[in-house]
């Protein structure tokens, strides 16, 4: 895989300051949470489309009220 040289050295200094181990775990970091978000963007779309379901209500509403880990 090849990257934009900004890019590249946005991960090596991510690495440099030590936030990460390596250039593979910044970029795992990165596609994981990308990954994440599409997910939650389909999850969306189709609680837009259908509605919400009543049987998860319950579940929804204790998951919003705790914090989520950004890391």
């Amino acid at each position: 895989m090849r990257l934009p040289d900004e890019l590249v050295e946005f991960v090596d200094s991510v690495v440099a300051r030590g936030e990460q181990r390596s250039r593979a775990a910044v970029v795992t970091r990165a596609l994981e949470r990308e990954r994440r978000r599409a997910i939650a963007a389909r999850d969306a779309e189709i609680l837009a489309a259908h509605g919400p379901d009543p049987d998860l209500a319950a579940l929804a509403g204790h998951v919003t009220s705790h914090p989520i880990d950004l890391q």
